[in-house]
């Protein structure tokens, strides 16, 4: 049984996302949804939940079924919401006054602590934001269930509890997601948006990963031996042709151009998609001789409230480090790589800082750059010029408009691929990285795990993407009960 058909689904303007794209989803569906930045996921999943329609081919649903979009970001309307009642008004009007009890059960389920349940959804962390979208889809009782990046601004406990939660559903899932341990986790077969050719696997993430690279591996060498073939075909061609000319033979002629006809089905063939692009990520370090770089003991971090978040007793970080920091959201990791960045820049009790250090600190909210600043004002800081600052911005996708724009008006994804291009400008031979992979595609954040090994570069990390912890970190700790556990 088929839930939602897709037959020659393309969105195609400004420019090309996806095109020709033919699959069911079925009952028992789980499907990771794997595209670059700006590649179709959203519009894609927008279209299956009748919000937009594709501008190519249709989409059938199953009669009555009921599909439910978890967005990424909260409706404006639900903002002031409190939590509990932005979940009981998700239940249908008609039903909502006999049946507020399940949003309450709904919170409960999500060990949603009691003093969260009364504030509004605008003053929620964004993990808990994040889990408010998915409570309220899940209190509709949807047929099927649509996800657009799900665990961003999770913690590594939360996106451990929603893989467990979303196993435990009976239902079809398109998830799109750029946490490669997370798709392996949910999903059983892998959707690779393409603006020529989708690709459908039957197989989680990581497999199928491999099976696209190979297949395109074998496209790649059968049209370099057909291209190799269809030069011959030519040359046979024209060889031909002459000696028909010179001996009036009209079938000579006739079969020059049978063999140029066969030449051009070759060379018409559609050409391999160009491999993802991933800003261009090539840092270049500024070197140091210190083997201690940072040095702290007997230090406390606090809340900026003035509560104590957590208590370094001794910590050394020394030149090839990378440290990645876990714990729950609100433990402190945040506030330590703050306190680090101020460090660098003047005196703070119990952290001694390298003077050889080149520091960049890039915080989740990209707090650094004035709220009216472009994307061309924040890279001609490095002393580019005009023109290479235009061509570095393009670079990352970034067109001539969106480069005079204050960057607050940048989508999640072009403002993390800003922040990359900014690492890469600096040359740090220290990092301080408060969830780096946040909005950035898969081919991104390989580009940065690539090029922080190449260039040794030191730092502390913090992440929730368990793939970029495993291969950045050389070393890990985790925040818990105000310590730093090692």
């Amino acid at each position: 049984m088929v839930s939602i058909a897709l037959k020659g689904v393309g969105v195609l303007s400004p420019a090309p996302l996806f095109s020709n794209l033919t699959c069911s989803i079925g009952p028992d569906d789980r499907i990771g949804l794997v595209a670059g930045n700006g590649g179709g996921k959203t519009t894609l999943l927008r279209c299956l939940a009748g919000i937009a329609e594709p501008q190519a081919g249709t989409i059938t649903r199953s009669r009555g079924l009921r599909v439910a979009l978890v967005e990424q970001e909260v409706p404006a309307g639900l903002l002031a919401l409190p939590l509990a009642e932005a979940l009981r008004r998700a239940i249908p009007p008609e039903r909502r006054a006999t049946e507020a009890w399940r949003a309450e059960a709904m919170l409960d389920e999500f060990d949603t602590p009691p003093a969260l349940r009364g504030r509004p959804l605008g003053e929620l962390s964004g993990g808990w934001q994040r889990l408010a979208l998915l409570a309220r889809a899940a209190v509709a009782e949807p047929d099927a269930l649509l996800l657009d990046e799900p665990t961003n601004h999770l913690d590594t406990a939360k996106i451990a509890w929603l893989e467990g939660w979303l196993l435990g559903q009976r239902l079809p899932m398109l998830i799109a997601s750029h946490d490669r341990a997370f798709l392996d986790a949910c999903t059983r077969r892998t959707l690779f948006l393409r603006p020529e050719e989708p690709v459908l696997f039957d197989h989680p993430y990581s497999q199928a990963r491999q099976l696209l690279a190979e297949a395109d591996a074998a496209r790649a060498d059968r049209l370099e031996r057909d291209g190799r073939e269809a030069a011959r075909l030519r040359r046979s061609a024209a060889e031909l042709r002459n000696i028909g000319i010179n001996s009036r033979s009209d079938a000579a002629q006739k079969k020059s151009a049978q063999i140029n006809r066969r030449a051009a089905a070759l060379e018409a063939q559609p050409q391999p998609p160009p491999p993802p692009r991933p800003g261009r990520i090539q840092l270049a370090t500024s070197g140091t001789h210190a083997k201690v770089l940072i040095d702290i003991e007997n230090c406390a971090v606090t809340a900026p409230d003035g509560r104590e978040l957590l208590h370094i007793r001794k910590l050394v970080l020394r030149q090839g480090e990378r440290l990645v920091l876990s714990g729950e959201n609100g433990s402190g990791k945040s506030s330590l790589l703050a306190l680090l960045g101020r460090a660098m820049a003047q005196p703070v009790p119990g952290i001694r800082v390298s003077a050889s250090l080149r520091p960049f600190h890039l915080d989740q909210h990209m707090s650094a750059w004035p709220p009216g600043e472009t994307p061309f004002g924040v890279i001609s800081h490095f002393g580019q010029g005009d023109q290479r600052s235009l061509s570095l911005l393009a670079g990352i996708g970034l067109p001539l408009p969106r480069q005079r724009q204050p960057v607050a008006q940048l989508s999640p994804g072009q403002r993390a691929r800003l922040a990359l291009l900014a690492l890469r400008l600096t040359a740090p031979n220290f990092c301080l990285l408060d969830e780096p992979t946040n909005h950035v595609d898969i081919a991104g954040r390989e580009a940065l795990e690539t090029e922080l090994l190449a260039h040794g570069v030191s730092g502390v990390l913090v992440t929730h993407d368990r793939h970029f912890a495993r291969v950045a970190g050389t070393r890990w700790a985790r925040i818990e009960g105000g310590l730093l556990l090692m």
